[in-house]
């Protein structure tokens, strides 16, 4: 039951930030670009044309419902990381792993707690635990998930991490690749939401168990009557 919780948390913090995402971008009354605009944007408390690190003018009408949705679904992440060990092998590796996640969920509840133009230190310092501390925890994750996961799930998980972490490297150094300044930073956040509201929707669907160390039944040959 606390492992469906967990699960449950990642499902519901995932959804409701790109629901949440959707509406605040839809107040825009300058449209709203993924990828000239920072996700943090949304969450600018002022009206301003901002410089750094690219021009563009940001005004967010409904910056509250962003933050709070950012402080949601950090709360969610960190929950979920919390409450789904069965999700994961036993080891301090794994523990490391998990912190590491549980990391990119404080720095989303950092980030809506501290908006980029209220508190730029704190806000840049949420988004390092996101795409630095959490996609690191997230490149670990392939290696460090249960044996009963399968290995496609694994192989993706690792998958996500390289591609965050080099999305990351790329957005910091400034080469966007032709995504934009927004499009390269959501490649390097999204793909730990992508996982989690994979995996949380594949641990609430009913699953087929057998009892470890249990051979499975095989078919009794019947003899025909009258032989």
């Amino acid at each position: 039951m606390k492992t469906r919780i967990g699960y449950s948390a990642w499902v519901a913090g995932v959804v409701q930030f790109f629901a949440v995402h959707w509406f605040v971008e839809s107040a825009w009354a300058r449209p709203y670009s993924w990828a000239r605009n920072n996700i943090s944007d949304l969450g600018n408390a002022h009206c301003a044309l901002q410089s750094d690190p690219e021009p563009r003018y940001i005004c967010s009408p409904e910056h509250a419902a962003m933050n709070a949705s950012f402080i949601a679904l950090g709360t969610l992440l960190v929950v979920g990381t919390a409450l789904t060990g069965a999700l994961w092998r036993r080891g301090s590796t794994s523990t490391v792993t998990r912190l590491l996640l549980a990391g990119a969920g404080v720095g989303f509840v950092l980030a809506g707690l501290a908006p980029a133009d209220v508190h730029e230190n704190q806000h840049v310092l949420g988004a390092l635990l996101i795409m630095g501390t959490g996609n690191i925890g997230l490149l670990l994750t392939g290696t460090r998930l249960a044996a009963d996961v399968p290995v496609p799930l694994r192989r993706l998980t690792t998958l996500l991490g390289i591609t965050a972490l080099t999305a990351f490297g790329l957005f910091l150094s400034g080469h966007y690749l032709g995504l934009g300044m927004g499009g390269m930073e959501r490649v390097a956040a999204f793909p730990l939401l992508a996982w989690a509201l994979v995996v949380g929707s594949r641990g609430l669907l009913p699953q087929k168990t057998r009892t470890p160390g249990t051979a499975p039944e095989m078919p009794v040959a019947r003899t025909p009557q009258g032989q």
